[in-house]
């Protein structure tokens, strides 16, 4: 029987372990790109390219004047939370112009992290609004910008106008730690409504 057991917990630890899909998106220049970054156990694959005189006229830089790049396509990273759990990264890109991308890097996504900044919070509206419209679960991140004013979560909520069950939290993008704690919380309000449609379902 030993060896049974033992067998069987091989067959276990060798099992592939569960991939999950996380957006991470929100308004121009708010960290997404820096976020996938601090936190990918992989070099992070980037699609920047240099803002030009020819997209002024459409990329709002008020607020982020000494932002030189932008994400065309996307932002892509992984990180393993646990031996049985891994996950993959899309970062969306900011600009109405690239929004044509959302729809194919939503579909299969477990849920989705809005970066935001209360400097230019009227920027994550429209993210807001695609996930809520879609029914993927979101977790709102604040990042707290050097000089940025802080605000309590709840103030946030309550400007967003977002439902109670929306988790959020305050990150700096740029801190791994800070940014896994992020993806901690989306993965946990993911499984939180993915057991409440079961139930309601049920019913």
């Amino acid at each position: 029987m030993a060896f049974v057991r033992s067998d069987r917990r091989a067959k276990q630890s060798a099992a592939e372990p569960v991939a999950l899909k996380l957006l991470v998106a929100g308004g121009f220049g708010v960290g997404k790109t820096t976020l996938v970054g601090a936190v990918s156990e992989i070099r992070p694959l980037r699609t920047e390219e240099a803002l030009s005189e020819l997209g002024r006229p459409v990329d709002h830089t008020d607020g982020v004047e000494s932002k030189r790049t932008t994400t065309v396509a996307m932002d892509f990273g992984r990180i393993t939370l646990r031996e049985d759990l891994v996950l993959y990264l899309f970062g969306t890109p900011g600009q109405d112009r690239f929004w044509f991308l959302w729809d194919e890097l939503a579909q299969g996504a477990l849920g989705a992290v809005v970066l935001a900044d209360t400097r230019r919070l009227e920027d994550c509206f429209a993210a807001v609004d695609y996930f809520e419209r879609r029914g993927i679960p979101f977790t709102i991140a604040v990042n707290c910008f050097d000089g940025a004013l802080q605000y309590d979560p709840e103030m946030v909520r309550e400007a967003l106008d977002l439902d109670g069950e929306v988790p959020v939290v305050l990150c700096d993008a740029r801190d791994r730690e800070s940014a896994k704690n992020v993806l901690i919380a989306i993965v946990e309000h993911a499984a939180d409504v993915a057991a409440g449609r079961r139930e309601a379902t049920a019913q």
